[in-house]
């Protein structure tokens, strides 16, 4: 672990570095073009983009989907890269899920191995079946977000450096892909992430709601759920009283933290978001591990940094052919930077609308410590919303399964906010039985039990 960790320098899945492996053996250099199916898309030719796009590896049989990419902004060549994986229970049906990762510049290649897809990616990089896989009743589609994360590419430095633009992006690329599955346009949509798609679920789907109405294409959006995420960084940034409270700092830390806090506030009602961002990230994030030394920020209770990620090797050597992503590059390219700025703001303002016209499912692991369930709580009570007053004086419910108690929850108007027992900051990963539950029952909007 570095000694200070922060959000936008460490997240859940790291590039695989190619300067330890020799890659022009695979042909990683020669490895053609990336499959770009707009072209197909915009020229009716559904049938052909659906083929060209199927994946074809055999240690992912008999698990079917789709990858590629979309061009969402012509002018700046961007390019999204998505997977699908169509429910393997009744796709004609069952919802369609949308999962973005965090970072900025986490692929969601990661949710999709190490959290709720299929596969896992074994040591001797076997691929394995995910028991409680969202796929199971879910059509699941993973994009990698915004474009230069992962496998998503721009050869026009078309770059996001705020939400705006990655809901744009987003949206042009959702609207592509219910055309090349026109089945799809009639399902239940949902859209979920965890950590910084705290920003991006709400960017996207503000985008919908404000585009539907006129769209020609309009997308079926039911709801969106957000774990551990990071969504008004001014009513998330009470480290001082959640860390201390644990043990994992003295009461001089803690003081100082919540003097970081004052400062941050400080400079977003300035709008100096970089120094904003700085005190946020940098110095209250920082310190935290610094001080604690604690394993992970991810889980506090977590002892030793866990497994390799082995899918990595996976998807940029075995198999980058069968993905269709040519030679390019895996990463998160300037996304950290283009965004820095970025994380000090807030998206309550989008949020509370999207309350007035979707189901709001927030969610948190109970161990995390860089968007733990305090800080979630201060962002919802701080949070303006047709339902605010009944949400400060809901009924908290016990949520169980067949282990005993799973978690809590309120339900106000159309918020759902639940807490995940015995899970850190990737809750699918940590409480994969749990996670799957708990999906199943907001996109079914069945209660939790």
């Amino acid at each position: 672990m570095n000694s200070r960790e922060s959000i936008s320098s460490v997240d859940c899945g790291e590039p695989l570095d190619h300067n330890e492996i020799d890659s022009s053996h695979y042909g990683f250099r020669h490895a053609g073009e990336p499959l770009l199916l707009t072209p197909l898309i915009e020229g009716g030719r559904i049938e052909e983009a659906q083929n060209q796009a199927r994946v074809d590896y055999k240690d992912f049989d008999p698990i079917e989907s789709y990858s590629g990419y979309f061009t969402v902004d012509s002018v700046h060549e961007n390019n999204l890269f998505f997977w699908y994986f169509p429910s393997e229970d009744d796709a004609e049906n069952d919802p369609v899920v949308l999962w973005l990762q965090g970072g900025p510049g986490s692929p969601s290649e990661y949710g999709l191995f190490e959290e709720n897809g299929p596969f896992k990616v074994n040591s001797d990089y076997s691929v394995s079946l995910r028991e409680y896989r969202w796929t199971k009743n879910h059509s699941v589609l993973y994009i990698d977000n915004p474009v230069g994360t992962g496998f998503s590419f721009s050869n026009n430095n078309g770059y996001a450096s705020n939400q705006t633009k990655v809901g744009d992006d987003l949206y042009n690329g959702l609207v592509q892909f219910f055309k090349l599955f026109p089945y799809l346009q009639d399902n239940d949509f949902f859209v979920t992430g965890e950590s910084y798609a705290g920003k991006y679920v709400p960017a996207v789907t503000y985008t919908i709601l404000k585009n539907n109405p006129g769209a020609e294409l309009k997308i079926n959006l039911q709801g969106l759920a957000i774990g551990n995420g990071l969504s008004d960084p001014i009513n998330q940034g009470g480290y001082g009283y959640y860390v201390y409270q644990l043990g994992l700092v003295d009461a001089n830390t803690r003081d100082t933290l919540l003097e970081y806090w004052e400062i941050m506030k400080r400079y977003v009602a300035e709008e100096n978001w970089s120094e904003a961002t700085r005190y946020f990230d940098d110095e209250m994030v920082g310190l935290i591990s610094e001080v604690s030394q604690i394993d992970s920020i991810y889980n506090y209770l977590q002892e030793g940094y866990g497994e390799g990620e082995y899918w990595q090797y996976l998807i940029q050597i075995k198999a980058r052919s069968a993905l269709h992503v040519g030679s390019t590059e895996f990463g998160n390219g300037p996304v950290s930077q283009y965004l820095y700025d970025d994380i000090s703001k807030s998206v309550a303002p989008w949020v509370s609308e999207l309350l007035s016209n979707y189901r709001v499912l927030i969610y948190s692991g109970q161990v995390d410590i860089i968007v733990g369930y305090p800080m979630n709580i201060n962002y919802l009570q701080n949070l303006d919303f047709s339902a605010a007053e009944e949400y400060k004086t809901a009924e908290r419910q016990v949520w169980r399964d067949t282990d005993g108690v799973a978690g809590y929850y309120k339900i106000a108007g159309n918020l759902t906010e639940l807490l995940v027992r015995n899970a850190g900051h990737m809750v699918p990963s940590d409480q994969p039985k749990r996670a799957y539950s708990m999906l199943y029952s907001f996109t079914r909007n069945l209660p939790y039990q």
